[in-house]
């Protein structure tokens, strides 16, 4: 199993940045892409942005050239560096680990606000 632990989110005015964090813990050698996911309510969960172990990236649409997510393998943790936010960021932000050979595993999730 991996645990993963989110945090760094809170509130921040349209424009403003906020960094997440996302430690990994257990099984770390099985993790191969990290990937971070928002949820709304009564929406469902979309990708925000992916790496994968060799640092490849993607981002959605919305978010393309405003966030960056990049990985310490050293230390097991991926990071979203989010600038130049929108009230429409609003959202619970989720890490999540793809495993090799085992199904994927989801952080508890990190509130993200951003007021206008």
């Amino acid at each position: 199993q991996v645990q993963l632990v989110e945090s760094g989110g809170g509130l921040v005015q349209a424009g403003g940045s906020l960094r997440l964090s996302c430690a990994a813990s257990g099984r770390v050698f099985s993790i191969n892409a990290m990937g971070w996911y928002r949820q709304t309510p009564g929406k469902e969960r979309e990708l925000v942005a992916v790496i994968t172990s060799g640092g490849s990236t993607n981002y959605a649409d919305s978010v393309r050239g405003r966030f960056t997510i990049s990985r310490d393998n050293a230390k097991n943790t991926v990071y979203l560096q989010m600038n130049s936010l929108k009230p429409e960021d609003t959202a619970v932000y989720y890490c999540r680990a793809d495993l090799l050979f085992r199904s994927p595993s989801w952080g508890q999730g990190t509130q993200v606000t951003v007021s206008s």
